[in-house]
């Protein structure tokens, strides 16, 4: 069984590729099938409505099951922002070094539950017929004091968890899927899928 990751985000398919692991199915990218060009339009109001939108995109294009997910940070000082837009939050070429930084300054002054934010993940998997099924996963925490790790991408550097005393891009790989909100909508649609019959 083959299912495409409909992401050209490496990072991401290989944490897929971690979680989603099994003897009957291979995930592949956009960059592998031909398909990096096929216009995408989020503009969905959540991160379940873009997750559907990609993976909907996809499957009526290549035929075959697609596996896509949306994510981003929500921080609550920030009235929810960076949210939907988190990949393109202040442009979509933006370095997330400088969007870290822009965050941490933006919350100078807070402290405590004052910083609080969430990861979200929403997966959807959708069949060329229109089928879709999803899965949300979220992972609460704080706005971190600086940048720090580097075992992560994106918001993982200023992503703090008090109870591990250590940011998301601080923690191994094994322990982020583990927590992570994308390991944990993964993991609700592994189970999702192996009742579909499509994993082992």
């Amino acid at each position: 069984m083959k299912i495409i990751v409909a992401t050209g985000n490496m990072n991401k398919l290989r944490e897929m590729r971690e979680i989603l692991g099994s003897d009957n199915v291979t995930l592949t990218c956009l960059k592998d099938e031909g398909l990096e060009n096929v216009e995408i339009i989020e503009d969905g109001k959540t991160f379940e409505e873009n997750a559907i939108k990609k993976a909907l995109t996809i499957a009526k294009v290549a035929g075959v099951p697609v596996l896509a997910d949306d994510s981003g940070l929500v921080v609550d000082a920030l009235g929810g922002e960076p949210g939907i837009y988190s990949a393109r939050y202040l442009g979509r070429d933006t370095s997330y070094d400088y969007k870290n930084q822009y965050i941490i300054d933006k919350l100078a002054g807070l402290e405590g539950d004052e910083r609080s934010a969430r990861f979200v993940c929403a997966c959807a998997v959708a069949w060329p017929d229109g089928k879709v099924i999803t899965t949300e996963g979220v992972i609460e925490g704080q706005i971190g004091f600086e940048i720090k790790g580097e075992n992560g991408f994106g918001y993982d550097p200023i992503f703090y968890l008090p109870e591990r005393g250590m940011t998301t891009a601080e923690i191994s790989a094994e322990d982020k899927n583990e927590i992570s909100h994308r390991g944990r909508a993964l993991t609700a649609m592994y189970e999702k899928l192996k009742q579909e019959g499509l994993v082992l």
